[in-house]
């Protein structure tokens, strides 16, 4: 009976360390549509040869937030929509403390994922309803709260700010 109670209990302590370290981790589902964004670096959950890609679906899919504000690049205030950054780097179990984000045009930029929790950066897909083609910022932009937080107009965090995002790398 002891033995048998210290199976259980060593079977229960190996499926928990499987579950926390995500070697049972559910894999994303894989795009339907045309990829957006990829995820690589320090996650652990993919959907193909160690990266999670993204369409514009599962994107929408993930928590989201509207945020109005000016913007250094733009004349007047926008309602800029998006998934919030947070729900992106939870969906891949992102466990860095920086993520290289590059631009179609190669242009990189370092974000500290503290910025991504404390003020809710999004990555914004739509500017006041409408989608945002590659002309414009789109397909993704990495939108701060500016007029929420004045202390963001600042050359770094505009630097942050990259638009027309293929690819996020975690480190």
């Amino acid at each position: 009976m002891r033995v048998r109670r210290l199976l259980i209990l060593f079977c229960g302590l190996m499926t928990c360390l499987a579950v926390s370290s995500g070697v049972w981790a559910k894999p994303l589902p894989m795009p339907q549509g045309p990829v957006l964004l990829t995820v690589s670096g320090d996650i652990t959950r993919t959907n193909g040869d160690g990266v999670a890609r993204f369409d514009r679906a599962m994107l929408e899919a993930l928590p989201s937030r509207t945020i109005t504000t000016h913007t250094p690049w733009h004349e007047a205030s926008g309602r800029f929509e998006g998934p919030l950054a947070k729900a992106l780097l939870d969906a891949v179990g992102a466990r860095g403390d920086q993520l290289r984000v590059v631009a179609l045009n190669g242009f990189e930029a370092e974000v500290p994922v503290s910025d991504v929790s404390r003020y809710q950066v999004i990555l914004a897909m739509k500017r006041n309803g409408e989608i945002m083609p590659i002309r414009r910022f789109g397909p993704l932009f990495v939108l701060y709260p500016f007029d929420a937080h004045p202390e963001l107009f600042t050359e770094a965090v505009r630097f942050r700010s990259v638009w027309q995002v293929s690819r996020i790398q975690v480190h």
